[in-house]
């Protein structure tokens, strides 16, 4: 068994698919980090000041074209023109329709600058997701490509016991997944970090902070590993990397367009509990909040308040896990009962 997952360690690591993949992953996250890094620009006096005065200058702008307006309409009523389709009552002399400072905000004129107490979490889920899209295609590729070539055929004459070889090349499919996960994550949460130092604000980081970064990583790193599961599973049952591929196209047309069509023409409500991706965005959130805008409760003083469906992490993990529970028993149960020549 030792030297089997020492073969499979030296086959995952040296195929070309995994290696580009790897090197696509890291440069595709670089990316992303440096365009937000150059985006970012930590706020200083010099940068408020600014802010400040372009404000200033929007009130002023918007105060000469208002007094216009006011003299344009003072003259024409002079002239006894019906004024009432032209301009608002009294000429718009009076708030609302004259301009306030309070109305423009310095904020608006302020530059990005990154957060990484309030904003990381955001990036953790974009880091997920980058990092599941890489786990599908070296999962599905790397039992897929030997179905196909012959090479799990030729495996399985040295190694006849066929669950352990599936098995084993499953385990170490998602051992290496995740210590590129792990390592990358490391690294990402270092650099916004740094960024958030050195051309942003890191905040106040409790225990608390970190801890909840953790748990939104390790959430992440789970659907990586269930991403990675499902596209081995599907790339065996089918014998090929396109099986997998295939499934995942047709799911997503189905799951984001067919279902909201369909559940919209029938006037479902809470059509979106059905899609796939709102699960999603419910494991990273913990909680998803679909709202019925058709409804209306009306409160004690009178406001409508329209129902809630409200999408948990716990159901997102139900989904995700009975959907790689069943995919993987199918790839057992034909690896068990089928010819493999």
């Amino acid at each position: 068994m030792r030297g089997l997952i020492k073969a499979e360690v030296r086959r995952l690591a040296k195929r070309r698919i995994t290696r580009l993949m790897v090197i696509l992953l890291v440069l595709g996250l670089g990316a992303i980090a440096v365009a937000f890094s150059l985006a970012s620009q930590k706020i200083g006096p010099a940068q408020i000041a600014a802010a400040e005065a372009e404000a200033q200058r929007d009130y002023e702008q918007a105060l000469q074209f208002h007094q216009q307006m006011v003299t344009d309409c003072e003259a024409a009523k002079a002239r006894g023109e019906d004024i009432t389709q032209r301009f608002p009552p009294d000429c718009g002399k009076e708030p609302p329709f004259a301009p306030q400072r309070e109305q423009f905000d310095s904020s608006w004129h302020l530059p990005y600058e990154f957060h990484f107490r309030d904003q990381f979490g955001v990036f953790i889920s974009v880091f997920a997701g980058i990092v599941a899209l890489f786990g599908f295609i070296v999962g599905a590729s790397y039992v897929g490509a030997e179905w196909h070539t012959g090479g799990m055929m030729n495996l399985l004459l040295w190694r006849p016991r066929r669950l352990s070889v599936l098995f084993t090349k499953l385990g170490v499919l998602l051992g290496g997944v995740l210590a590129v996960t792990v390592a990358l994550g490391a690294v990402w949460t270092a650099v916004f970090w740094l960024m958030g130092k050195y051309d942003g604000q890191t905040g106040e980081m409790t225990q608390g902070a970190w801890e909840s970064f953790a748990l939104s990583g390790a959430r992440g790193a789970g659907l990586v590993l269930a991403v990675t599961a499902v596209a081995f599973g599907l790339a065996s049952v089918g014998r090929h990397t396109a099986m997998a591929l295939g499934v995942a196209v047709g799911l997503g047309v189905v799951s984001e367009i067919g279902i909201r069509i369909a559940l919209g023409i029938a006037q479902v409500r809470f059509a979106d509990r059905w899609v796939l991706s709102t699960y999603a965005l419910a494991w990273f959130e913990k909680r998803w909040e679909l709202t019925d805008w058709n409804s209306c409760n009306f409160t004690f003083s009178g406001e409508c308040e329209p129902d809630k469906f409200i999408v948990t992490w716990q159901q997102s993990a139900l989904v995700f896990g009975v959907g790689t529970a069943a995919v993987l028993a199918a790839a057992v149960w034909l690896m068990r009962s089928r010819d493999i020549t």
